[in-house]
């Protein structure tokens, strides 16, 4: 099992969440819908100087499912590639 963590701008939200529900059965997720913070390029705080803001999309998913969180990743990533979308696996106990 896997803990598999999306952060994301808000803007491309439901498209990533979107693929995920299409490409996993019964796909069940946690989102933290407001997350500020700088990241490498820029900074995400709501306010009037830095407007965007991210989000946190957590889920635990079997190993053989995860290639299938990545490629509907992946291909908003590709569709959106300013949008600083960060994709991290880690093992779950």
């Amino acid at each position: 099992m896997k803990r598999i963590e999306i952060i994301t701008n808000r803007s491309v939200q439901e498209d990533i969440l979107q693929g995920l529900e299409t490409n996993i059965e019964d796909f069940s997720y946690t989102i933290i819908p407001i997350v500020h913070g700088k990241g490498k390029d820029n900074y995400r705080l709501g306010t009037s100087t830095w407007p965007e803001e991210n989000c946190i999309i957590i889920t635990y998913l079997d190993d053989w499912t995860v290639p299938d969180a990545e490629q509907a990743v992946m291909a908003v990533k590709t569709k959106h590639p300013g949008e600083g979308i960060k994709l991290f696996i880690v093992p779950a106990s």
